[in-house]
């Protein structure tokens, strides 16, 4: 399969190194606002460099993987879909709530699949978590706990285009919980803090958060984030039933030294330093998926539709951090317009 790849910058190279490894990938074009960059690479990995995106879609592609800006997904997203192309595209669909609905009826009325790059439901800890789950192995769910902690914050330029810390990062945490447990979030009570660089504030964004999420069914979550984890870069979710509980994200590396004299040998001697090394092996079987899905012998497994679910919560996180009260979910789709099809928590794979 012919396969193109649009944006050349950190996970964009992530993704092109992996692409040269998938099975039934056979060549590569990659493609960047910034030509230099991407010929660069493209010489680096022994792959062609299209001189524009118009040009690539031109060779005649199976398939296209979009790790541009944030702000150019849902042109991109369009621009393959305009062209019959099956895109794959990083999280967000778009900057905001009415751009992604557009991407969802798009991709909604036409039949060239969308896949969205959320990686954790690809990653073997959070599929174990969710099969004991679903399996009844821990019996009726009372709590969930998630954490995403980076090692280091981005760059300043990063924040003003980012969409903020609940759309950018915690918004992995709302796609994984409705993902592990087929429920809906109808409420969220949210709150973020400053304690580090200005440029977070300067942004009008803040670098740590924390939010209460309550579902459909009663069951409560915390989700929390950071972008200062000294430790290390740290993504965990706890699982708890009335007959169990799983703990994703507690293998060697994690950062989590422990107070106590007696397990002082708690410390992992390597923590992960990025979400790229966290989830390795979840980005390369994520990518494997798609080249299935381009090939049509697999159905999407995270539609625009389900991406927009999450953003849903993301959004009504923000507005709760801005007013400082609670916010219902159903009031923030309703400004939207009408429920995107196909968007229930229990799809994908």
């Amino acid at each position: 399969m012919k396969i193109g790849l649009i944006g050349t910058g950190r996970i964009g190279a992530f993704h092109a190194r992996t692409l040269q490894s998938v099975p039934g990938v056979r060549d590569l074009l990659v493609a960047d606002a910034d030509s230099a960059r991407a010929a660069a690479l493209a010489d680096a990995l022994g792959v062609r460099a299209a001189a524009s995106i118009p040009e690539m879609y031109a060779q005649g592609l199976d398939g296209v993987v979009i790790a541009a800006a944030t702000s150019a997904h849902a042109a991109l997203i369009h621009q393959a879909l305009d062209a019959g192309v099956p895109v794959f595209c990083e999280k967000p669909v778009a900057l905001d709530v009415p751009g992604t609905v557009g991407v969802v009826e798009r991709a909604e009325a036409g039949s060239v699949p969308v896949q969205i790059g959320f990686q954790r439901r690809f990653d073997a800890g959070y599929r174990a978590a969710r099969e004991a789950l679903r399996s009844g192995e821990l019996g009726w769910l009372h709590t969930l706990r998630a954490c995403t902690s980076d090692r280091t914050p981005p760059p300043a330029g990063y924040i003003p285009t980012s969409g903020g810390l609940f759309r950018d990062c915690s918004i992995h945490d709302f796609d994984i919980l409705r993902w592990l447990t087929g429920r809906e979030v109808v409420s969220v009570y949210a709150q973020g803090a400053n304690r580090g660089a200005s440029f977070f504030a300067d942004g009008d964004d803040v670098d740590t958060c924390a939010a209460l999420l309550r579902f459909d069914d009663d069951t409560l979550a915390t989700v929390t984030a950071t972008r200062y984890n000294g430790a290390g870069h740290d993504v965990r979710l706890e699982v708890c039933g009335s007959e169990g509980a799983r703990f994703v994200g507690l293998d060697d590396r994690a950062p989590l030294p422990s107070a106590e004299r007696e397990l002082s040998w708690r410390r992992a001697a390597d923590p992960y330093a990025t979400f790229m090394e966290r989830f390795h092996d979840a980005y390369v079987t994520e990518l494997g998926v798609f080249i299935e899905v381009a090939a049509g012998r697999r159905p999407s497994p995270c539609t625009p539709a389900e991406a927009l679910e999450a953003l849903y919560v993301a959004e009504s996180c923000e507005r709760s951090r801005r007013t400082g009260a609670p916010v219902a979910v159903a009031d923030v789709r309703g400004t939207a317009g009408p429920a995107a099809p196909g968007a229930g928590a229990a799809a994908g794979a």
